[in-house]
């Protein structure tokens, strides 16, 4: 998933939005670049690798502007090269996007017989091309952009600079999110609201289908019929100590190392420490629930793998878990009487959102575990299960995980106890066992010289085979 991320400033932004760029890492990218204005010329910097060769190329040469959108690619359309790196600029348009245009290939082909030449191999670019020959039939930039937007076809979103609106930044969404961030005399624009942190905590999410128009002073926001739309402004905990290393080399390193600390607040949200009992939020009836059907994908499919050996020895309660990316294609059958939980770190992950209104729309109940609660999976389901271990930075997944499975347990428990699978003397314990959890992580934390001993030998291997039963068996598939 790509980053993005826009400023409408009163200041110089290439440093802020590269600092913004940084916060978005955890998404994986593979080049990044940046675009603004310099006396009503587009200009842009751009670099295939992490983001310390576009400051390299910023340091030679710097962009003075108060304006402007950045971006981290993770390639889809065209290999990971500086011609294919975002922004792509065609004539007045500056645009960068996540996500994919569907019907780029048909488009591209109209574009290129009317004569327009193409520099890179991407489907972004074909947005450019669209929004600069409608600019060109003399419509406004935000009719323009409608025009534009109606001729998409995919889950994409979108930021663009156009040539000569110094102080004015276009976006839309359509699937992947965007946030819009409100500061003083200045207006932002982000994947989500962790990008925006160093700026301003007043937030609003952009839903399905809009597209708005950001100056200094206020965002407009229009619905996907064209209709002004007022979506709420929340406030979001920046997370600042949070985004810090530290003394760590890297934030995996870091996030590793949060795990007690984080298991410990995610634990003490699910259960009740001073009577022993589980203590799960939200309006689940357990005890006449038929089904579970868990959708996730990477980690969060094998946390959810966890939770179902657990649920159905504990709880005795049926529980499906399946790859979401596989889920709505085969046009499951789906039973009244079932809870769908979604699980996902970032609450945007497209194919479990995909499969969780799949879910929705046959009348399941609906839940999520996610990290982000602001996330759109958290705002469209019944009940909301956060795991409270702060922004996971790192692409490999290592506090969430053990905070997700620290929530399955506590679910399991509550089912169970709720269908009368386990008298309150087995809930106290098995809640007892989950509280020393924190614990027993921290002193693995601990071994830290024994495992670097043991990660060279395994580091000589050609292969390594990981064995597990039982819930282990699911820990086996995430280890390797």
């Amino acid at each position: 998933m790509c980053g993005i991320i826009g400023i409408v400033g009163n200041q110089p932004v290439a440093d802020r939005l590269v600092e913004s760029l940084k916060r978005l890492e955890y998404r994986g990218y593979d080049s990044a670049g940046i675009a603004g204005q310099v006396d009503g010329v587009l200009q842009r910097r751009r670099a295939p690798g992490k983001l310390r060769e576009l400051e390299n190329v910023l340091a030679n040469e710097p962009l003075i502007a108060t304006t402007g959108i950045g971006h981290t690619r993770w390639a889809t359309h065209g290999a990971p090269t500086l011609r294919n790196a975002h922004p792509h600029i065609v004539g007045k348009v500056a645009v960068v996007h996540n996500g994919i245009i569907e019907n780029f290939a048909e488009m591209k082909a109209e574009m290129i017989a009317a004569g327009r030449e193409f520099q890179s191999d991407t489907d972004t670019e074909v947005v450019a091309h669209l929004l600069d020959a409608a600019l060109a039939t003399g419509l406004s930039p935000l009719d323009a952009f409608k025009a534009t937007l109606d001729r998409l076809r995919g889950a994409f979103a979108l930021c663009v600079l156009i040539g000569g609106e110094d102080e004015v930044i276009l976006a839309a969404r359509n699937g992947p999110p965007l946030a819009v961030g409100y500061g003083d005399g200045e207006m932002f624009v982000g994947s989500d609201g962790l990008a925006l942190g160093p700026f301003t905590n007043r937030v609003a999410y952009l839903q399905d289908g809009d597209y708005v128009i950001l100056d200094h002073q206020a965002a407009k926001i229009f619905d996907q019929s064209g209709k002004p739309a007022d979506r709420p402004i929340k406030i979001v905990p920046a997370s600042a100590v949070l985004m810090e290393k530290g003394n760590y080399r890297h934030f995996m390193e870091k996030e590793i190392h949060d795990q007690p600390e984080g298991c410990q607040r995610t634990i003490a949200a699910y259960v009740d420490p001073i009577a022993a009992r589980a203590a799960v939020p939200g309006e689940i009836d357990w005890a006449s629930l038929e089904r579970i059907q868990i959708v996730a994908c990477g980690t969060s499919y094998i946390a959810g793998m966890i939770g179902r050996y657990l649920i159905e020895q504990l709880a005795d309660l049926p529980v499906d878990v399946e790859i979401a990316s596989e889920f709505r294609y085969r046009q499951p059958a789906i039973r009244p009487g079932a809870l769908a939980i979604a699980m996902s770190q970032s609450g945007e992950t497209a194919d479990t959102l995909a499969a969780l209104r799949y879910c929705q729309a046959a009348g399941m109940k609906s839940a999520v575990v996610v990290n982000a609660t602001e996330s759109t999976m958290a705002r469209e389901v019944d009940v909301v299960w956060p795991i409270h271990c702060g922004p996971e930075i790192g692409v490999a997944s290592t506090k969430a995980f053990t905070a997700q499975v620290s929530v399955m347990i506590a679910l399991a428990i509550a089912a169970a106890k709720a269908r009368g699978r386990i008298d309150d003397a087995e809930e106290q314990r098995l809640v007892k066992v989950l509280l020393e959890a924190p614990r027993l992580i921290a002193e693995a934390i601990g071994l830290e010289d024994a495992i670097k001993d043991i990660a060279a030998e395994v580091a000589k291997a050609r292969d390594v085979l990981y064995l597990g039963r039982g819930p282990m068996s699911a820990l086996a598939l995430e280890g390797a």
